[in-house]
């Protein structure tokens, strides 16, 4: 008697499903994050996601500043400002300024795996942990950071922090040092400023234009023999342009015109006593006019 033949599949392929994604599972014992699904599969940009996932894959104490993120990701820093700023009002980053002694500001970066956690206070967010004061001559050790957040300590010199709190609208820019700006990505492409960038280098472009340098000159500065590639945001570069070429000298002063000397007559010969004199004409000296005209005068008398 013939074996009965069955086409049912085995039962190992039972779960494998008929479309969609098939993961392949490995095991990891070091160099791993641990995401939640709501980060991962939260709806909107994959730049947030990304970011998100990025600075949850750095050690405490790393920069996370947009300028550092700028050199890790080919986005510029509109995205990574975007990004950062939906993380913050989704509250998995939360950002906190502290005061040292010498002026300084301190922005210390807490990044939350989930949005709210850590310690729960009902008064409200909690307090960042105080640093530890380090012994002398040593190195201040790494603060630890609060439970299921990273924390980031950054020190910003105060007149940094002075241009971060009053930074320059862009309202208040002037137009044409706007103009010379936006014109500069059609010499390089590369050149493409943000409204706030725009902002900071209006004034050192109009300090230009009314020193006399015209907009040809002031692009043909900006834009001849830049590098290759940028190791920092092109504003940077124009920035440092603008701040370390000097001014051209002022034009000299219009000198006030000298009025024309006549012309000099030609020496001439009197024809009575052979007198040289100066005249238009060949004829008779002054003296032998007025003697003649005196002759002239007794004869008629």
């Amino acid at each position: 008697m013939a074996e009965s033949q069955s086409n049912a599949r085995l039962r190992a392929d039972a779960g494998v499903p008929t479309s969609g994604v098939i993961h392949v599972r490995t095991r990891l014992t070091a160099d791993f994050t641990v995401i939640s699904n709501a980060l991962a599969q939260r709806r909107g940009s994959a730049v947030t996601i990304g970011v998100a996932a990025y600075i949850l894959s750095l050690p405490d104490g790393s920069p996370v500043s947009i300028a550092a993120l700028c050199e890790h990701f080919t986005e510029g820093e509109i995205l990574i400002s975007r990004a950062l700023r939906e993380l913050e009002a989704a509250g998995y980053l939360e950002r906190r300024r502290e005061r040292l002694s010498a002026g300084q500001i301190r922005t210390r970066t807490y990044f939350y795996d989930v949005p709210g956690g850590g310690v729960p206070d009902p008064d409200g967010p909690p307090e960042p942990p105080k640093p530890r004061r380090p012994p002398r001559k040593q190195p201040a050790a790494p603060e630890a950071a609060a439970p299921a957040s990273s924390a980031v300590e950054e020190t910003v010199p105060a007149p940094a922090r002075e241009r971060a709190e009053n930074p320059v609208s862009l309202a208040d820019a002037d137009p044409q040092a706007l103009a010379v700006l936006a014109a500069l990505r059609r010499i390089d492409p590369r050149l493409v400023l943000s409204e706030r960038e725009a902002a900071r280098l209006a004034p050192a472009v109009a300090r230009w234009m009314a020193a006399g340098v015209g907009a040809a000159q002031i692009t043909e500065l900006l834009t001849a023999r830049l590098p290759d590639s940028f190791l920092a945001r092109p504003a940077n570069v124009l920035a440092f342009r603008l701040r370390e070429t000097p001014l051209p000298a002022p034009p000299p002063p219009s000198l006030p015109q000298i009025a024309e000397r006549p012309a000099v007559l030609p020496l001439q010969t009197c024809d009575g006593c052979d007198r040289a004199f100066r005249a238009p004409e060949p004829g008779h000296c002054r003296d032998c006019r007025n003697c003649r005209s005196q002759k002239h005068l007794r004869a008629a008398g």
